[in-house]
Parts: C-alpha cells; sequence; structure tokens
C-alpha cells in the first residue's frame, strides 16, 4: 500500500467519522425541538447538552482533518474542495445548534395548532440533511454516483419552503388573537428551522458540482 493510499484512506475514515458525528447532533436538535414542543423540559436540557457535546467534537475532527489535508499534503489538487465541502457540513450543526438555543433563550410561545405544524417542519428540514450525508460519503468513494443521490436532498428542501410558508401564512392570514410581535417572532423560528434544509441544499450543489472532477 502506497503511503498516499494510506494517507487517503484514513483521511476518509476521519471525513466519515466527523458526518457521523454532525448527523447525529441533527438528530438531536431534531429531538430537542419535539422537547420543547411536548414541554418535556428536562429531556430538552439534556439534548442541549448532548447538541453541544457533538458540535465541539465536530469541530475538533474538522481542525484534524484540514490539519493532515496540509501537513501530509493529501490530494492536493483537491485539499481546497474537501476543506470547503467540511467547512458546509460543518456549517449544518453550528445552525442546529444555534437554533435549539434559540429556543432554550427566547422561549417562544407556540400555539396548539401550529405544534404540529412546526413538527413537519423539523422532520422535513432534518429529512433534506439526513439525504445530503450518505452523497458525502459517496463523493470520496464513487463521485461519478453523487449526483444521483441528491433528489431527495431537493425535494425535503422544497417541502421545508412549503411547509415553512404555510405556517407564516396561517399566522399572518388566520391567527388574529396573536399580537403583531408574536407572529414575527413565530416565523422568527421557522425559518431558524428552515435554514437546515438550506444548509444541506448548498452542500448538495457543491457535491454536484465538484463530483464529477474529483477522481481519487
Amino acid at each position: 500500500m502506497s503511503i498516499l493510499f494510506k494517507n487517503v484512506k484514513e483521511l476518509v475514515l476521519e471525513v466519515d467519522e466527523f458526518l457521523s458525528t454532525v448527523e447525529q447532533g441533527v438528530l438531536i436538535f431534531k429531538q430537542g425541538v419535539y422537547n420543547y414542543l411536548d414541554k418535556e423540559e428536562e429531556t430538552f436540557f439534556e439534548n442541549i447538552k448532548n447538541i453541544e457535546r457533538l458540535e465541539a467534537v465536530a469541530d475538533k475532527l474538522q481542525r484534524k482533518i484540514d490539519r493532515e489535508l496540509y501537513l501530509h499534503s493529501i490530494l492536493p489538487q483537491h485539499a481546497s474542495d474537501i476543506e470547503e465541502m467540511i467547512d458546509k457540513v460543518d456549517e449544518i450543526i453550528d445552525v442546529a445548534k444555534e437554533s435549539i438555543y434559540e429556543f432554550d433563550v427566547e422561549i417562544p410561545f407556540i400555539p396548539d395548532v401550529l405544534i404540529n405544524d412546526y413538527k413537519r417542519l423539523v422532520d422535513a428540514s432534518v429529512e433534506a440533511a439526513a439525504a445530503v450525508f450518505p452523497a458525502v460519503t459517496t463523493f470520496f468513494r464513487e463521485p461519478t454516483k453523487v449526483k444521483g443521490m441528491l433528489t431527495k436532498v431537493y425535494f425535503y428542501e422544497k417541502e421545508s419552503d412549503k411547509l415553512s410558508r404555510n405556517i407564516k401564512r396561517k399566522l399572518f392570514h388566520d391567527m388574529d388573537e396573536l399580537k403583531l410581535s408574536q407572529k414575527i417572532h413565530l416565523r422568527y423560528f421557522a425559518l431558524h428551522i428552515e435554514t437546515i434544509s438550506d444548509k444541506a441544499e448548498l452542500l448538495a450543489d457543491f457535491l454536484s458540482i465538484n463530483a464529477l472532477k474529483f477522481n481519487l
């Protein structure tokens, strides 16, 4: 086994570990939002701690990957592309952590009539992220297959957009009992959740454009 091949194999395994950590963080984010909506305070705060821990682990792995890319000159022709891709993956868990923090800090009042709408939104947004992670793994192994794996990402991103618009429409068209400030606040949280799918879409766009030129 050549040193280059060995280093590439180790890099791919580290990226897999990084992806697994980010994916766990996104799933914890979903659980945390559900906890908040279902008024499960103890589990909600436990999941905040969990996502903090996972985000810290992801940051550590990201730094390790970046360092080894340049320290060992692994795939120098693709190093900047890999670094950019890793950054886009990391943005997903960063946004998830910041979003769950906002629930903790601002304590939005979400009427019962909207709880299922927010659950459906977080489901779709997280599905978009979950669908893009396998494509990142394939990016290193069979890059020509990546583009065909991204259909679900775009589907769930569009679904998130639609569900977020529906929440906003209900807020501003149907819920006269709420103050304007409350409506704006709840719209803000729909946007927070939707951002997960937006970040997944940006990563999917990057993979689609760059996969075909990535040849190990």
